[in-house]
């Protein structure tokens, strides 16, 4: 049985609704094509690597990874219209929607999974959606979220802080804050208004895997608290407001050191 096509351009091709012949025409890929849902084995080995010791050194190397990796965003089907004429409720329409995780704190996150295997753990009934990590990161500030959730539900999960996504989002290499460039020059020109400051240097803060900034101040001896108090929470304001410096670190804390 042969069904004939519905819609025809003037030379009696096959043609889309409007009357374009389909004959030429591609589909887009976005270069996903040959893509089997399977996670990158360097990916995963750099995921492990950063759950087991969150280094400095082991971040660096995850997030070059993410950054290069495709990425599986869940779509999940969303009940738009419901039939409560019956004894149960029934869905008369869905429509497909992208996961956001809402933590006890407020915080947003946007799921992310590296294959087809990571995510069916999550939730089987999930679509996944390939995407690049720009892509996503790029979505997730969109709708708000703070950090990316990566694998989920398996051994490897592991939280991309603000300082990552947003990285990603702007498709930069991401560095350690203490270890950025802008972020140094940035401290530098905001504890350069302090008198009272005669040296600092940043260092990463503790626990490992937090992404906080440890600045040091060198500040005179037999200072009083409150006194101490003001000069780290005026050197933090200038720091807060260039929203770029702002998105390359996770947390700011102070140490004091005494002048000689």
């Amino acid at each position: 049985m042969t069904t004939p096509f519905a819609h025809v351009d003037d030379e009696g091709r096959a043609s889309d609704s409007v009357g374009q012949a389909w004959e030429g025409k591609t589909i887009p890929t976005h270069g996903f094509a040959e893509d089997r849902g399977e996670a990158d084995a360097g990916l995963v080995d750099a995921l492990l690597a950063c759950a087991d010791s969150p280094t400095p050194e082991a971040e660096t190397e995850l997030m070059s990874r993410v950054a290069l990796a495709r990425w599986l965003v869940p779509v999940v089907a969303v009940p738009t219209e419901v039939d409560e004429d019956g004894r149960l409720a029934t869905d008369t329409r869905s429509d497909m929607a992208a996961v956001i995780l809402t933590a006890p704190d407020g915080r947003r996150a946007l799921p992310l999974f590296s294959s087809l295997e990571s995510l069916a753990a999550w939730d089987p009934a999930a679509r996944p959606v390939p995407v690049r990590a720009a892509a996503a990161a790029q979505a997730a500030i969109t709708e708000s979220c703070d950090v990316l959730a990566v694998d989920i539900s398996s051994p490897r999960a592991t939280v991309l802080r603000s300082s990552m996504l947003w990285a990603l989002a702007q498709e930069r290499a991401w560095l350690p804050a203490h270890r950025d460039d802008h972020v140094a020059r940035a401290v530098r020109m905001a504890v350069a208004q302090e008198p009272l400051v005669s040296g600092h240097h940043v260092e990463a803060g503790e626990p490992a895997g937090a992404g906080a900034l440890r600045v040091v101040l060198l500040l005179p001896p037999g200072l009083d608290q409150d006194v101490v108090s003001e000069v780290a929470t005026r050197i933090g304001e200038r720091i807060a407001t260039d929203g770029e410096t702002r998105a390359r670190i996770d947390s700011l804390t102070f140490a004091l050191e005494a002048a000689t």
